[in-house]
């Protein structure tokens, strides 16, 4: 049995209509169905989440700092980490609206996810072996992890109207983001223990914990996306190009989108504002360490305050979801980004480790609800039967929005010697996207979604 709801409702079945004619025992075997493909679904953030916690967000922005750019100077090493932050978000940003275009036409989206996935495996357990001083070996497998991380998420995002209804995408999209925050954050706890007692697990020093850490996460992430590999099913064009044709078509089809999005003018104001707070978010996100210890935090103290984030994060993003279904994921997003903003002006002024802590249970209250509520808005805006190609484009702002935040942070530190002013300027970026989302209207966006997909000269919809 296929995990999707897309031809029933393209069809104009009566969804509840259907369940009512089945069997009782049909109708249990549906919604266990189901059931197992949402879960399979969001274990896949389980997996993938322990790259961001534990490579992105946690040791490797000490350890390029303290073991592979040793000697250099804070200023210097802020600038390369930025730098190679940037640069694999630029890679992405530019390859994600084809590579999206092709799976949607192909229908092998989840062969796509499997694809970078992998990329993303591979080179994050080959950290492990990147020795002292050589930060350009470690920062061109930290490029293609991230590359294979971000890559990947595409194509998971736009599974989510694979396997879910509508009425439950912004419930579904807070559960992968929450066991996000708890697969991660459970990893990164166990990585934290082995780098403060590295005795106690037969570690040389500190040093060898940290290299070992990046290993299991490799692990981690390979395991974990079994179920999805096994139990997520997608549905296939009809009439589509097949396998042969699809990079010259999905280069097409990526033309032929930019014209649709001229039509979806709801779709791009929300692209527009996206581009401009998720910016904010993930370079907060990647660069909240390297602050810190810039203004001279102990680097455990850091890493300790990253756990809070995480453990904080699991429930608050279920909250943010069950919000979202109350309020409306427009009004749940711009709350988050107030708090965003109210973070960064504090963060000018900190100068006590405390203060990084409570900053990071606020993050935590709020950062899994901004990124989950945003992808479900755009879901629901966009036409599903080219779900893909429009997460593609929905990726590339996200990342090439990624490439503003940790280079502008790390040319003003190095320019000015003064990393407060880098954070400060985050707080822009959150306002001026929050000013254009406020002008997005969802029914609007829906009515206009459905209009192209009924559309004649519309790629066919997908049948299983």
């Amino acid at each position: 049995m296929q995990c999707s709801l897309l031809n029933t409702e393209r069809a104009g079945v009566n969804f509840h209509s259907v369940f009512r004619e089945q069997s009782e025992s049909n109708r249990r075997m549906q919604d266990h169905t189901g059931k197992r493909c949402i879960i399979a679904w969001a274990m896949y953030d389980w997996a993938n989440s322990a790259f961001a916690t534990t490579v992105m967000a946690g040791f490797f922005p000490v350890f390029f700092k303290e073991y592979w750019s040793a000697e250099a100077e804070i200023s210097v090493t802020t600038f390369k980490l930025g730098a190679a932050n940037s640069l694999a978000s630029i890679l992405v940003a530019l390859s994600a609206p084809f590579l999206g275009a092709m799976a949607d036409r192909g229908g092998v989206r989840k062969r796509f996810l499997l694809t970078f996935a992998f990329l993303g495996i591979v080179v994050t357990g080959a950290l492990y072996f990147v020795a002292r001083g050589e930060w350009q070996w470690a920062a061109t497998l930290y490029v293609l992890g991230i590359i294979g991380f971000s890559g990947s998420n595409i194509f998971y995002d736009s599974l989510l109207v694979n396997v879910a209804g509508e009425d439950k995408w912004d419930l579904v999209s807070a559960l992968g983001f929450s066991l996000g925050y708890l697969g991660g954050g459970l990893l990164f706890a166990l990585n934290v223990l082995m780098t403060l007692r590295p005795d106690f697990f037969g570690f040389a020093d500190t040093g060898d914990a940290v290299r070992t850490s990046f290993f299991s996460v490799a692990i981690w992430w390979a395991v974990f996306s079994i179920p999805l590999m096994l139990f997520v099913k997608e549905h296939r064009s009809v009439n589509g190009p097949g396998n042969r044709h699809i990079v010259r078509d999905g280069v097409k089809q990526v033309l032929t989108t930019i014209g649709h999005v001229r039509r979806l003018r709801i779709v791009f104001l929300f692209l527009l504002g996206y581009w401009l707070y998720i910016d904010g978010v993930d370079t907060i996100i990647r660069m909240a360490v390297d602050y810190g210890m810039s203004l001279g935090f102990d680097s455990r103290s850091l890493i300790l305050a990253l756990l809070i984030t995480q453990f904080v994060g699991f429930p608050s993003a279920i909250m943010f979801g069950k919000l979202g279904e109350k309020i409306g994921a427009k009004k749940g997003v711009l709350l988050a980004l107030a708090v965003y903003l109210g973070v960064t002006i504090y963060g000018f002024f900190m100068d006590r480790e405390a203060e990084f802590y409570i900053l990071a249970g606020v993050i935590g209250l709020v950062q899994g609800g901004v990124q989950s509520l945003s992808r479900s808005l755009y879901a629901r805006i966009i036409p599903k039967n080219l779900s893909a190609e429009f997460f593609g484009f929905y990726n590339l702002l996200g990342k090439s929005a990624a490439v503003v935040g940790p280079l502008l942070m790390g040319t003003i530190s190095m320019k000015t010697g003064n990393p407060r002013l880098s954070i400060l300027s985050i707080g822009v970026l959150f306002v001026s996207g929050a000013l254009i989302l406020m002008a997005v209207n969802e029914k609007d966006g829906r009515r206009a979604a459905v209009v192209l997909e009924n559309d004649p000269l519309f790629p066919p919809p997908m049948k299983g």
